[in-house]
């Protein structure tokens, strides 16, 4: 016991070595109510901070301070005399002041009329394009960043855990967080050096990456990408600022005015230049706004410092804090550039302050610029599948050469740490672990057997279903990859299978060869837009979470050859030729068809070969890897897909002979400060005389859960057609309109409404051939549904209620449905 108590003095102690003053507490009014945004500053000083919606604060500074001065628009000030070291749990009382002349004092909601300091916001819109980097048509500068994660509130419980037992050393590299004041273990670091080229005429930039260095769970380029999606850059200039996939509006935004109070507090020298303070803090709670201030030249209007400081009732998950700091450095009279960049965030199953999470802190540093370099057009293009190994292997001497700043000791030691953390079996257990439950797979050797999570599953035709595969893994950026599976259903007494390969031939166009059977039973007919995806099996092919009847299932044998081609940067086209065997694998359920239109011979069994043509174009997608298969960072990316598929009769005793055009586009826009819209288009149609095995199928959706471009209340087969079109449009609100209405703000759920229609016909030829007893019928008239949801139940649920519009007579019509789906989105 005595033991642990000099354990837990030490570390104290060191807490107490790393900075000179620290400095945490409460403001308060006379009456013991807390001030929000509060300005709180080290007395003959320009560190401070502003006290957040209930009044605390904490800051420390690595100098000697003996006095704080709290102040706050309609009270006096504050000078309140500390002692040395550290400062916890203060309560400075702010008096109400006295009204004087020719000053006018603000509280609580600041008036838009006769305020000062929305002048000087005027004055930044209008000069806001001429400001940086926008005043030269190109620009070009050298950038130094550096990530770091931490966990954060460490305590003695969690350090005697039973789970670090072997694992003490990592204790030795604890530190506490100069903004929020709490002690913090750093986990990883990430460093990276680039060299940034822009061009204003034509709005094009480009990053060369010259050196990064990892240490930490993981190494490569899908660190350095998810980093890259994870704190994405920004402009504090722009009306919204996007961090996590959410629109926070910016202080600097032209809507500021009617989302922020604003407040002219100060004025002095800054770097020989006459700048203004404001305050801003926003009016209402539960929206994405910030609370921070300012610093702004009296002349150029150009921005010196700034802060900002994420609501913490903003509606975001995951998400405990956002900080930002911003330096901006005078290369002459009148050019203000970006000098350097902080950013802080507190990622945390929950928004008490004493529960724990992870720190993720940015740094970035920019120097040496250089302006009106005019590049090439082809030096701003994007290389398709670049990937320099070098890049990740530069030497220590390097990094002690090159870095812009040095890292501190506890900065220095996560490399040492890690390392050594990686040579432990208990920690290699519990990474182990951590890799299976992420990616489906278990590592064995150079094979990954899996995904484990498709192990188990059930539909009316083969009852319980158990299946086992795998994949060769040599490493993220394999050049070839073998996959394969086997499943066994114990109803209908089948085994099954699948097998493909895949080989990227030249790695700089992605050139990728590949070749794949399958023989699996399979609910056809779930997407408007088809593919040759050898080893795809729809979510509808299980009926584990389904209501109604499952029995309409396939019997499919596919055999694909294919070759795909990148040109461009996420520009491609695809080509394959594939032979098909399509039969109904349930008595209940029938693809026959007529020979001819004489109809006088029956066949239930559909043979096709089929060659394919296809070019996609998918603009701002990101991906990690270099090999023949990547990953996506996320999907928040414009799509545009068209294909041409040509029926080859006659050729392995094919059946048919069509032409069969498709089309598919799919849009998200950000539409500001109300969310995020989702199009999606397709269309397509058929030349030719084909059975229903072959036909278009609008896709139903009987399960209960949310499926992307199914239609919610429509069964399997209750529409055909052989030329459609379909409109999806679903907006997400993020809370916007929930965040107004007291009862529901604290509650921060999000707001989702939809519309979704169809139309498309069949033709007569295809109608006579149908011999399978399925009613055609087509939406003719325009099938159409609607839904409105609820998401952010729970942090993780979304609930959405359906209504159809038409077709309401149709059999077994269903007019209302209720869909779930679980998902972890900030």
């Amino acid at each position: 016991m005595e033991i642990k108590k000099i354990v837990i003095l030490f570390f104290f102690f060191s807490f107490l070595g790393i900075s000179q003053t620290k400095v945490g507490g409460k403001v308060v009014d006379e009456y013991n109510e807390p001030i929000p945004f509060a300005n709180v500053i080290f007395k003959n000083s320009k560190e401070g901070v502003i006290t957040d919606e209930n009044g605390d604060f904490y800051f420390e500074s690595t100098e000697n301070y003996t006095h704080v001065i709290v102040s706050f628009i309609g009270f006096e000030k504050n000078e309140f005399l500390l002692k040395p070291g550290l400062n916890k749990n203060l309560k400075i009382v702010l008096k109400e002041g006295t009204q004087l002349k020719e000053v006018i004092i603000y509280s609580g909601k600041t008036s838009k009329k006769d305020n000062p300091a929305l002048v000087i916001l005027r004055k930044i819109w209008e000069r806001k394009r001429k400001n940086g980097l926008r005043m030269f048509d190109q620009y070009q500068y050298d950038k130094y960043e550096k990530v770091e994660f931490d966990m954060n509130t460490i305590d003695s419980t969690f350090m005697n855990n039973k789970i670090f037992k072997g694992m003490e050393f990592v204790f030795n590299n604890m530190d506490t967080s100069k903004i929020t004041g709490k002690s913090f273990l750093p986990i990883f670091i990430n460093e990276g050096l680039s060299e940034v080229y822009g061009d204003n005429v034509t709005k094009r930039e480009k990053e060369i990456l010259k050196a990064t260095k990892n240490s930490g769970f993981g190494d490569g380029d899908g660190v350095n990408t998810f980093i890259k999606d994870l704190y994405a850059e920004y402009d504090i200039y722009d009306n919204y600022l996007k961090f996590f996939d959410k629109n926070f509006v910016s202080p600097l935004s032209r809507t500021g005015i009617n989302v922020y109070n604003y407040v002219l507090s100060d004025s002095m020298y800054i770097d020989n230049k006459w700048c203004y303070n404001i305050v801003y803090y926003p009016r209402r709670k539960n929206e994405l706004t910030f609370k921070g201030d300012f610093w702004v030249n009296d002349s150029t209007f150009a921005i010196k410092k700034i802060n900002l400081e994420a609501s913490k009732s903003a509606n975001i998950n995951w998400v405990k804090e956002i900080y930002i700091e911003q330096e901006f450095d005078v290369l002459n009279d009148s050019v203000f550039l970006l000098k350097r960049d902080y950013m802080m965030s507190d990622f945390s199953f929950s928004k008490k302050e004493e529960s724990k999470g992870v720190y993720g802190k940015r740094t970035s540093i920019f120097r040496n610029h250089k302006f009106n370099i005019p590049k090439e057009d082809k030096f701003y293009r994007e290389e398709v599948n670049f990937y320099d190994n070098s890049v990740f292997n530069k030497p220590d001497d390097f990094w002690d050469e090159n870095r812009f700043e040095r890292l501190n000791n506890n900065e220095l030691g996560i490399y040492k740490m890690l390392d050594t953390l990686q040579t432990v079996p208990k920690f290699k257990r519990i990474y182990n672990l951590a890799s299976i439950l992420g990616s489906g797979y278990i590592q064995i050797g150079n094979f990954d057997y899996g995904p484990i999570f498709s192990t188990f599953g059930f539909n009316d035709v083969e009852g319980q279903r158990i299946r086992v595969g795998g994949r060769t893994y040599y490493g993220p950026n394999d050049k070839w990859r073998i996959q394969g599976y086997t499943a066994y259903g114990f109803k209908d007494d089948k085994v099954k299978y699948g097998i493909s390969g895949r080989w990227m031939v030249n790695p700089k166009n992605r050139l990728i060869l590949s070749l794949g059977n399958r023989r699996d039973v399979e609910q056809i007919g779930v997407s408007l837009t088809t593919s040759n995806d050898v080893l795809g099996r729809s979510f509808a092919s299980s009926a584990l979470f389904a209501g109604g009847v499952n029995n309409q299932l396939t019997n499919i044998s596919l055999t694909n050859i294919g070759a795909e081609i990148e040109f461009v940067k996420n520009f491609t086209f695809q080509t394959n030729l594939s032979y098909r065997t399509l039969k109904s694998a349930s008595k209940d359920f029938s693809l026959d068809y007529y020979e001819d239109l004489t109809q006088t011979k029956v066949k239930s069994e559909v043979k096709q070969s089929e060659i394919n043509f296809q070019l996609e174009y998918t603009p701002n997608r990101k991906t990690v890897g270099y090999g023949v298969e990547r990953m996506e960072v996320d999907n928040n990316y414009a799509r545009l897909f068209l294909s041409y598929s040509q029926g080859l009769k006659g050729v392995l005793d094919s059946d048919f002979d069509y032409q069969k055009l498709q089309f598919y586009y799919r849009q998200p826009v950000l539409v500001g400060g109300f969310g995020r819209l989702f199009t999606t288009f397709e269309t397509g149609k058929i030349f030719g005389t084909v059975p229903l095995g072959l036909m278009g199928i609008v896709p139903g959706n009987q399960s209960y859960f949310i499926i992307e471009n199914t239609y919610n209340l429509l069964d399997y087969y209750d529409f055909v057609a052989d030329e459609y079109a379909s409109l999806h449009f679903e907006h997400h609100f993020n809370g916007r309109l929930f965040s107004r209405i007291p009862l529901l703000r604290k509650l921060n759920l999000r707001e989702i409404i939809g519309v979704k229609g169809v139309y498309g016909r069949v033709s007569d030829n295809n109608i006579m051939i149908n011999a399978s007893g399925l009613n055609y019928i087509a939406p003719d008239d325009l099938y159409w549904e609607y839904h409105a949801g609820v998401g952010n139940i729970f942090k993780v649920l979304r609930i959405d209620f359906a209504w159809r519009g038409n077709y309401l007579d149709m059999p077994n019509a269903r007019k209302f449905g209720v869909k779930a789906s679980f998902g972890f989105y900030f």
